[in-house]
């Protein structure tokens, strides 16, 4: 397959060929760079990159060209290669065109000139982005291939593991795409494989694999590599990743457990525009990656997929117990589970589940929802990240919100971005009170508190946004819990003044210490935690300061 393209585009020759010198000097190996001296020319060379099925990682522009400026060539680009990275390069007085492209054409950065030394100036912008699109990027009848049915619960498993993970894969519809059905006759010999079908680059297949199978394959660890840790992280959302980085760094040895992806359910945002330090955004998967990487920078070991089932105390340490029978053992331990969706108490939507009824997973089965109707329900942020990103496929996207107003738990930004999108339409004081289907969503009931009315719709798709609904059944018995399953900590724990039952240490709980010395608990999963990823970001690197408290206790 050939190298994915980097485009620089400027009429001034010499600074044409020096642009270009410094891409190939630091890009070559892995990227072809390609050069044009008019947007025309640029044009012209993206239409023919396009017909050979080739791919654009990054758009490079100079602003001030004669005929058309990098802003109209990057806004006509975008329309050949969407994926491609955008960047503008412009003089200081050009600033504020620059900024307003952020919006217009969707750049991703620009870049004043002189760019000199490109090690400080060019190449830090460039390897962020060059890396991000690398995350997402889909090589064509290369990697992982998928072959299974959209309205199977299993290959919906399958999709949603490898794209938490951002594994690259190509889906197969059985029911769709011949090419499915030549290569399952290819897989076929004394039985019909079982689907889904997963082919991997080396020729290896599974049949209706497992997330297990699979991270073996694709070389997750899923063992920790060591029987004891200064620190087990249980979690690896925002404040699981955030303890992680900030406790390896200080030189705690650390693991951390993810029964899924890391990101949690963070990750699974398709844009969060609110965070601090990224002006055009960025997704819970970026978000996550990076997350990930620093991690793993400073020694952490991750292991997904893999649950914790249990903690036992044996003074001083605590006993970490996993699913599959093995125990890891530590002075501390860290609990950041987050929380999952509230599941739909209605006849028949247990078997709907991952057959048209799904819960979060927008990026996952939103091609499949092109030009189709969407129902999402749910009035917070995820749910309207989510809208967002459905807009981009779906015929119309339906938001079903039980309250009377989004601006109860939506960010104003948001709203805004909804109300501006004409093909989301959102039906306030309304819930689902029925579904219908054998082998996959038929159709579903809903009703307006308000007026009573009932209405049934077809419907292909529901997706699930609601709630916030901890699991830690797990814990029963040794963390103090209140009556919603979240995890109290600090002063929560006091009652009537006094220290929680069987603390036998002198002084109070820590801010986020549990019931139980040396557990700590940080984000969502914590009782009266505010549901945003800063937060779970600040509460995760808070925790490490009271854990440094505790070790030196312990170790005194």
């Amino acid at each position: 397959m050939a190298k994915p393209a980097i485009l620089t585009v400027d009429d001034d020759p010499e600074v044409l060929q020096a642009v270009a010198r410094d891409l190939r000097h630091q890009y070559g190996a892995r990227f072809r760079v390609v050069r044009a001296n008019s947007g025309s020319e640029a044009l012209e060379a993206l239409q023919q990159l396009k017909l050979r099925n080739e791919s654009v990682a990054l758009l490079l522009t100079d602003e001030r060209m004669p005929q058309m400026t990098g802003v109209e060539f990057t806004e006509q680009a975008a329309t050949i290669f969407p994926d491609a990275k955008r960047v503008l390069l412009t003089a200081y007085a050009d600033t504020n065109a620059a900024i307003r492209a952020i919006n217009t054409a969707k750049l991703d950065y620009y870049l004043l000139k002189p760019w000199d030394p490109p090690e400080e100036q060019l190449y830090p912008v460039l390897d962020d982005l060059l890396d991000e699109w690398l995350a997402s990027f889909h090589p064509a009848f290369e990697g992982i291939r998928v072959i299974g049915d959209r309205w199977s619960a299993y290959s919906h498993q399958v999709k949603n593991f490898l794209a938490r993970n951002q594994v690259p894969y190509q889906w197969l519809d059985i029911e769709l795409e011949t090419e499915a059905n030549r290569l399952l006759s290819y897989a076929t010999s004394e039985h019909k494989p079982q689907l889904p079908l997963v082919l991997f680059p080396d020729g290896v297949r599974l049949e209706k694999p497992s997330n297990l199978q699979i991270a073996d394959k694709i070389g997750l660890q899923t063992q920790a590599e060591r029987p004891f840790y200064d620190l087990v992280i249980i979690g690896g959302g925002p404040a699981g990743l955030a303890a992680a980085v900030y406790g390896a760094s200080e030189g705690l040895s650390t693991v951390m457990i993810e029964r899924e992806a890391p990101g949690g359910q963070a990750g699974s945002s398709s844009r969060i525009e609110n965070y601090l330090g990224f002006p055009v955004g960025l997704s819970g998967g970026d978000l996550a990656r990076r997350a990930v990487t620093q991690a793993k920078r400073f020694g952490v070991e991750i292991l997904t997929p893999q649950e914790a089932v249990g903690i036992g105390v044996q003074e001083p340490y605590r006993l970490v117990k996993l699913a599959d029978g093995s125990e890891i053992s530590s002075r501390a331990v860290l609990i950041a589970t987050g929380v999952s969706w509230r599941r739909l108490n209605l006849p028949g939507s247990e078997k709907l589940t991952g057959k048209g009824i799904y819960y979060g997973a927008a990026q996952t089965e939103a091609l499949a929802c092109s030009n189709e109707d969407v129902y999402l329900v749910g009035g917070a942020n995820s749910a309207g990240q989510a809208a967002m990103y459905f807009s981009r496929y779906a015929r119309q996207v339906n938001m079903l919100v039980r309250g009377d107003s989004l601006a109860k738990s939506m960010s104003q930004y948001l709203i805004d971005q909804i109300e501006a999108t004409d093909n989301i339409s959102v039906k306030l004081q309304t819930s689902v009170v029925g579904v219908k289907g054998e082998n996959s969503l038929e159709a579903i009931t809903i009703a307006n508190a308000q007026t009573g009315e009932k209405q049934t719709l077809d419907a292909k798709s529901l997706f699930i946004f609601i709630g916030a609904k901890p699991q830690t059944e797990w814990l029963e018995g040794l963390l103090e819990r209140n009556e919603q399953g979240f995890i109290l900590s600090g002063p929560d724990l006091k009652h009537d003044g006094h220290r929680p039952r069987g603390w036998k240490l002198e002084r109070d709980p820590f801010l986020l210490e549990t019931s139980v010395p040396g557990i700590f608990v940080a984000g969502d999963v914590r009782h009266n935690s505010i549901k945003r990823v800063a937060s779970g970001v600040g509460e995760g690197s808070i925790a490490i300061m009271f854990i440094h408290r505790y070790l030196s206790e312990v170790r005194a």
